[in-house]
């Protein structure tokens, strides 16, 4: 086993395969199927890059992601929660993770998700609306991610991170191209994120997913006022 330059993230050589892990919060349970893997007492949950885009981004090196033991966290596009736990195994106990999403039915199984991973709190909010949960957050976050496949994506992770994001934190925007605009070329609409995001945050690296998550990028931005 080895710690990768990501604070509790671990890769494992497997023939030809390298894969990723995170140390399980919650020993003995696995959350959407991935395998168990222990290594003298402490269990490790493999990471699927191609069921989560931050799992793709550390695949394919990404710089940085701000996550690490600690850190509270604003997830939006929480989802059933296969990108989430790993974040909740990465800050542990010491962290938090505020989990947004605004599909009933993923919210459920986020409650439940929660139960077992008291680091976690599912909120039941659009992400476009960042007003509307203003008052459920009582601390300024280390890191926003968000992943949700709107055409407003940029705009949306804007406005959540001039409002909880903390000076010198860490936004972290995974784009779906073809939520964007269908008719335009991935790259065209990267560039146009690029160009919306460098208005008001400082952009540190930037990946294409390809080929863990097709027609996919991520964004990695500082904020510096």
């Amino acid at each position: 086993m080895k710690k990768l330059n990501y604070d509790s993230v671990f890769e494992l050589v497997k023939g030809r395969r390298n894969i990723i892990l995170t140390k399980n919060l919650n020993p003995g349970k696995s959350v959407y199927g991935e395998k168990l893997i222990k290594e003298g007492d402490i269990e490790y949950r493999e990471w699927n890059p191609k069921r989560s885009k931050l799992g793709a981004a550390i695949m394919k090196e990404v710089k940085e992601t701000g996550i690490s033991e600690g850190s509270v966290v604003l997830y939006l596009g929480a989802s059933y929660g296969t990108t989430v736990s790993h974040v909740s195994d990465i800050v542990g106990m010491k962290g938090f993770v505020f989990a947004i999403d605004f599909a009933p039915r993923v919210l459920r199984d986020l409650v439940y998700l929660a139960e077992d991973r008291k680091n976690i709190a599912p909120m039941y909010f659009d992400a476009n609306h960042p007003e509307e949960y203003k008052g459920r957050m009582a601390t300024a976050v280390d890191v926003v991610f968000m992943d949700i496949a709107q055409r407003e994506q940029a705009e949306i992770f804007l406005k959540n991170t001039d409002m909880f994001l903390k000076k010198d934190g860490i936004g972290i925007l995974a784009v779906k191209a073809r939520s964007v605009d269908v008719t335009k070329q991935p790259a065209k609409v990267f560039e146009e994120v690029r160009q919306k995001l460098q208005r008001k945050l400082k952009i540190i690296d930037y990946k294409i997913l390809d080929p863990y998550q097709i027609d996919h990028c991520i964004f990695v931005c500082k904020k510096v006022n």
